[in-house]
């Protein structure tokens, strides 16, 4: 596989705004959602594309994949019963850019998303944004009391290289938790 050039100062400023396609189908085991893209992966138009995410690493370190896929071979998660969606479409260089009201509408459209394609579980990347979007101040990293539908939902700490409570062996014994329940 061939892997693009790194996207230029301006093309990663051109893609704010920009939304990416969902990696989603009816029947997964496990839709992974992200907080929203950043600019990186707007720019390449692929989900957590930004070299340093952990997403990829903690995925195949948990065994849910038997190799590290790259962000260029997203698709072939669904071969796996796996799917990426985002709880805010729209690029931002930092999550911080986003208002409360944009993840509350966020939560409104995933429980949407989620009653149309009925994973097993959706697990949210991100423990904050997850708060916020779903009214639940007091969640924390893990199976949660909510369901959608008789989707399950699992909370897991944001990937990105900036979550610094979360170095990656332990983010990938988070995601083998959530594996654990999924099956397989």
């Amino acid at each position: 596989m061939t892997v693009p050039p790194k996207p230029s100062r301006a093309e990663l400023e051109a893609s704010r705004g920009k939304t990416i396609k969902d990696v989603i189908e009816p029947g997964l085991r496990v839709l992974f959602c992200g907080i929203n893209p950043g600019l990186y992966s707007g720019a390449t138009g692929h989900h957590f594309a930004r070299p340093g995410n952990r997403f990829w690493p903690a995925l195949h370190r948990s065994g849910f994949t038997p190799r590290q896929l790259s962000p260029y071979e997203e698709r072939e998660l669904l071969a796996w019963g796996l799917g990426i969606t985002n709880l805010v479409a729209r690029t931002t260089a930092i999550a911080s850019e986003l208002e409360p009201d944009e993840f509350v509408a966020g939560g409104k459209r995933l429980r949407r998303k989620v009653h149309r394609y009925s994973p097993l579980f959706l697990a949210v990347l991100g423990m904050t944004a997850y708060r916020v979007a779903f009214h639940h101040k007091d969640a924390t990293v893990g199976l949660q009391d909510l369901t959608i539908g008789a989707t399950r939902v699992w909370v897991l700490p944001n990937p990105s290289g900036l979550n610094a409570h979360y170095q990656l062996p332990a983010l990938a014994d988070e995601f083998r938790r959530l594996r654990g329940a999924a099956g397989r």
